[in-house]
């Protein structure tokens, strides 16, 4: 093992234990208040509603949270934020509201902005260049994994119940045991204050600006409708918690083969392939498959759109960063983790809409909007535009899905 990998060990393991516990805590609290809110009588819009605050408490949190691990520190800032995310989840069982569970949900998006900026920016600081992208494909993978698991820990209770609220707040205050424990010390340098200039990102690249906008309309509402969706068609709570997980695990088995493959040609077509592929599929199950059909087969159809709009994100990333000069990669990467947070906002409070007015069908009609417009505007730019040659490109690397400490510059 090389040396400098040796030596960030011991932080890589705590980090990505602590981690992988918060999206563990994360995937579980998205999908359960999903199906609760359906119980409760909440509306589509409503529940939509609720999944657009996470990720508006990210959008704010991302930009807030870097001052103030600045001013205390990475370790205490985790530890604060981690007591406030445990105690919200709690929230939601005190007060069975749809106003005060979309307070609370922005407020838990706050936190858990912090919480990743915390472990993004100790990883990065901690690490070379030589294994940065190892090291954060790892971590971009482990929060694939643990997506997974949180979604299928759904039926070890009764949504209907406080039981799976309060295994949520024991996972987030658990995530503090392995950075309180840990003996390493985040580098100074670790929160980035790099300028983020959303002009200029679009002059350099307009494919990503509005690809990043798409991809979080797409993902935010799968995850924050997709459960009421399921649960509409007659799913039960495990077979909705299989029904969510096989879409994470979809993206989890397809991310690394088409991030090789866009290594290897225009990142745009692989993009348009993979936005056809998740248009077509939506629309093999609203018009082929029986609403008594088997679920496995639905299972077999959420997996395969999981695998082609889940690594996306990953792969416009990497189109930018091919685009940008070297210098930027940190400010270009703010500014797209902004812009999807903007789309994550949009989305499901649109879906929601459109589920209140047209039915559960409503969902999935804004999800092929969405990826039929980034397959034609990845076509239309492909003519603007020639590819770099593939020995100038950047090497594909997992990207999590997670805020960055930045701050916005004026155009």
């Amino acid at each position: 093992m090389p040396t400098s990998m040796r030596s960030v060990l011991p932080t890589l393991l705590a980090l990505l234990l602590g981690y992988a516990l918060i999206q563990i805590g994360n995937t579980l609290q998205g999908t359960l208040l999903s199906v609760r809110g359906n119980l409760e009588q909440f509306s589509p819009a409503q529940i939509g509603a609720v999944g657009s605050a996470f990720w508006a408490g990210i959008v704010i949190g991302s930009l807030w949270a870097g001052r103030v691990i600045t001013q205390v520190g990475h370790t205490r800032t985790f530890a604060a934020l981690a007591a406030v995310a445990a105690s919200t989840a709690l929230l939601h069982i005190l007060v069975v509201n749809p106003q005060v569970w979309i307070a609370a949900r922005a407020l838990t998006g706050f936190c858990f902005a912090g919480l990743f900026i915390v472990v993004e920016s100790w990883l990065n600081a901690s690490v070379t260049a030589q294994t940065r992208g190892q090291i954060l494909s790892l971590y971009g993978m482990t929060g694939l994994i643990a997506g997974i698991s949180g979604q299928m820990l759904l039926p070890t209770g009764d949504p209907g119940s406080f039981q799976l609220f309060c295994f949520v707040a024991i996972l987030i205050c658990l995530s503090l045991v392995p950075t309180a424990l840990s003996r390493a010390v985040a580098p100074a340098h670790a929160v980035s204050d790099t300028k983020i200039n959303i002009m200029q990102l679009y002059r350099q690249s307009p494919f990503g600006v509005v690809a990043a906008v798409l991809c979080g309309i797409t993902t935010s509402s799968f995850f924050a409708l997709g459960p009421l969706w399921a649960q509409e068609r007659g799913l039960n709570t495990a077979q909705i918690a299989i029904f969510m997980a096989c879409g994470t695990l979809g993206g989890f088995l397809t991310t690394w083969p088409l991030g090789w493959l866009s290594d290897r040609m225009d990142r745009r077509h692989v993009i348009i392939g993979t936005s056809g592929m998740a248009a077509a599929i939506l629309l093999v199950i609203i018009h082929f498959v029986p609403m008594d059909g088997p679920a496995w087969l639905v299972f077999i159809y959420v997996a395969i759109f999981g695998g082609s709009v889940i690594p996306t994100y990953s792969i416009v990333t990497a189109h930018v960063n091919d685009m940008v000069r070297p210098g930027e990669f940190v400010a270009a990467a703010g500014g797209l983790l902004i812009l999807q947070g903007a789309g994550s906002v949009i989305g499901p409070v649109i879906s929601g809409f459109a589920m209140t007015e047209f039915g559960r069908l409503g969902l999935l009609y804004i999800v092929i909007l969405a990826q039929a417009l980034m397959a034609i505007w990845g076509a239309y730019r492909s003519l603007q535009r020639a590819a770099p040659p593939t020995e100038e490109k950047e090497n594909f690397v997992v990207e999590p899905t997670v805020p960055v400490g930045t701050r916005l510059e004026a155009p």
